[in-house]
């Protein structure tokens, strides 16, 4: 069985910037970017996510 990434709209730590520029932010690694934050981590160190932590499935938003 393969284990899936875990993917950045499922972290508590991502939100989105509503900068046009870079939209895509993760608050545990304080960056912004063009792409998913998960697709820049893994990108600049071959693995998965090591700060990835699941968002509370009651709160709506991030707040």
């Amino acid at each position: 069985m393969t284990v899936s990434a875990p993917h950045c709209r499922h972290c508590r730590h991502y939100y989105i910037t509503h900068d046009s520029r870079f939209p895509y932010g993760c608050r545990a690694m304080d960056f912004k970017s063009r792409r998913l934050p998960m697709d820049d981590v893994r990108s600049a160190t071959g693995q998965h996510c090591h700060t990835f932590t699941p968002r509370n499935p009651a709160s709506k938003g991030g707040r």
